[in-house]
């Protein structure tokens, strides 16, 4: 396991989720690392447009339930996306939040709460 010293913040933890996480341990076909890749880069962008940080300084602590949830309405309503899409952006984010538990351990509150929200029927 890395040292969680190494590991802070939001930019190595997502790096290291999609490169040692989904592509070396859990050895994910191309399309979920795609579909996974996607999800955070629309979130990267809506985290910037609605809170005003860039991705860099971004930290898990931002990722909050409010901003997870104004994310998901945005993807229904602005961008039309089904509840099913809606479901698979926010499996995406659950499987970061889970990985990203173990190695910021200050943030858990803030995991958890987000780890909780539904998926939508």
């Amino acid at each position: 396991m890395t040292d969680p010293k190494l590991v802070s913040s939001f930019p190595i933890l997502l790096q290291r989720f999609f490169v040692e996480h989904l592509g070396n341990q859990r050895a994910v076909s191309s399309r979920t690392i795609a579909a996974y890749r996607d999800t955070f880069r629309l979130l990267l962008d809506f985290a910037e447009a609605t809170i005003g940080k860039a991705p860099t300084r971004l930290t898990l602590a931002d990722l909050d339930a409010q901003l997870i949830l104004s994310f998901l309405d945005h993807l229904e309503k602005e961008r039309s996306n089904g509840a099913r899409t809606r479901n698979a952006r926010l499996a995406a984010l659950r499987s970061f939040l889970k990985y990203a538990a173990h190695y910021d351990l200050t943030a858990l509150p803030i995991i958890e709460q987000v780890l909780a929200i539904p998926m939508k029927r």
